[in-house]
C-alpha cells in the first residue's frame, strides 16, 4: 500500500507532486489587461503615414502659435514705402538685406510679410475650427442622444430641423454676420448657432438604431435612468462614428472660413485670415503668384492633414480593426 506521507516528502523534481487547493485563487481569471484607447493608438501608429502627418501638423502648430509670439505680424508695417509692395521672395530679401524668414515668401499689396501673415492667419483659422468643432460636436452629440431617445423631444425637434434645414446655410451665416458683426467671436456664433443641428439629426438616427437593442431594453426593464443608458450603453458604441464625424467637421470649418472670407463675408479686416489673404491676392495672382499660392497651399495642407489624420483615427477606433 502506498504511503501518502512518503509521496509528499518526495523531491520537487519528481514528475508528479501534490498541489494544494485554494478556493480564492481558483476563482481568479488570468487574462491580459485590455485598454481600448491603447489598442486604438497602437493601430493608429501602425501606419507610418500618420507619424509623418503628425510631424507636419506639429510643425504647422509651432509656426502658427509659437513663432508669432516672437515675430508679430503687422499688415501695414511698410505701407509708407511703395518700393516694398508685391516683391518676390528674391527681391524682398535683397531689399531688406539678405536671407530672412520674414520675407522668404515675398511681400503683399502693402509691403506686408506674407510668411508672417500666413502664420498669424493659420493660427486664427485653427482656433476658429477647433472652437466651432468643439461647440457643434458637443451640442450635437448631447442633443442628438436625447432627440433619438425621447419621442416627445423628437416630435418638437423634427419641426425645428425641417424649418432650419430648408434655409441655405451660407445665406443664414451671411445674414448673421451682417446683423451681429464680423469679429472673431461673432463669426464663431454665426457658425455655431445652427451648425450643431445637422450633427444632432445624424446622431438622432444612430441612437434610434441602437436604443432598441437587447441590452438597452434590459437596462430599461431594470429601471436604469435614461441618462445612464445613453451615456453607458449608446454613446460608447458610437465612438468610431463620433471620431469620423469630427474628422470631417474640423477641416470643414477651415474651408468655410477661407471661402466666406474669400467672398467678403468672413472675418473683419483687422483679423488676419487665410481667406482674406487669398481674396486680396486673387486679382493679381498671375502677376504676383507668390502672394496667392502660398496661403492657398497652407490652407489646403492643413485641411488635408486634419482630414486624413481624422479618418485614420476613425478607422483605428473601430473595434473590428483590433481583432
Amino acid at each position: 500500500m502506498i504511503n501518502v506521507q512518503d509521496l509528499q516528502n518526495k523531491s520537487q523534481d519528481e514528475l508528479f507532486y501534490f498541489v494544494g487547493t485554494d478556493v480564492v485563487s481558483s476563482e481568479k481569471i488570468i487574462a491580459p489587461r485590455y485598454s481600448y484607447w491603447r489598442s486604438v493608438f497602437r493601430v493608429f501608429f501602425r501606419k507610418k503615414i500618420n507619424i509623418v502627418l503628425l510631424v507636419f501638423l506639429a510643425l504647422i502648430l509651432f509656426m502658427s502659435f509659437v513663432v508669432p509670439i516672437f515675430c508679430p505680424y503687422d499688415t501695414f508695417e511698410n505701407v509708407h514705402v511703395a518700393k516694398t509692395f508685391n516683391l518676390s521672395p528674391t527681391d524682398a530679401m535683397n531689399y531688406f538685406g539678405g536671407f530672412s524668414l520674414k520675407y522668404i515668401l515675398g511681400t503683399g499689396n502693402y509691403g506686408n510679410s506674407i510668411a508672417y501673415g500666413i502664420m498669424s492667419s493659420a493660427r486664427i483659422s485653427l482656433l476658429l475650427a477647433t472652437i466651432c468643432a468643439a461647440i457643434n460636436m458637443t451640442a450635437g452629440i448631447l442633443m442628438g442622444a436625447v432627440w433619438g431617445y425621447s419621442k416627445k423631444v423628437d416630435a418638437v425637434m423634427l419641426v425645428i430641423y425641417n424649418i432650419v434645414a430648408n434655409v441655405p446655410y451660407i445665406l443664414l451665416i451671411t445674414v448673421l454676420v451682417y446683423v451681429i458683426g464680423s469679429g472673431f467671436w461673432q463669426f464663431v456664433l454665426a457658425l455655431t448657432i445652427t451648425g450643431w443641428l445637422p450633427i444632432a439629426f445624424f446622431f438622432r438616427t444612430q441612437v434610434m438604431i441602437i436604443r432598441d437593442r437587447e441590452y438597452s431594453l434590459a437596462s430599461r426593464c431594470l429601471g436604469t435612468p435614461i441618462s445612464r443608458i445613453v451615456s453607458k450603453n449608446i454613446l460608447p458604441f458610437l465612438t468610431s462614428v463620433i471620431v469620423t464625424m469630427l474628422a470631417t467637421e474640423l477641416p470643414s470649418y477651415i474651408s468655410m472660413e477661407v471661402f466666406l472670407s474669400y467672398i467678403g463675408i468672413g472675418l473683419s479686416a483687422e483679423v488676419p485670415s487665410l481667406g482674406r489673404m487669398i481674396s486680396e491676392a486673387q486679382s493679381a495672382f498671375l502677376v504676383f503668384p507668390w502672394a496667392f499660392w502660398a496661403p492657398v497651399a497652407i490652407a489646403s495642407a492643413i485641411t488635408i492633414i486634419l482630414y486624413v489624420l481624422g479618418q485614420n483615427l476613425a478607422d483605428a477606433s473601430d473595434p473590428r480593426t483590433h481583432m
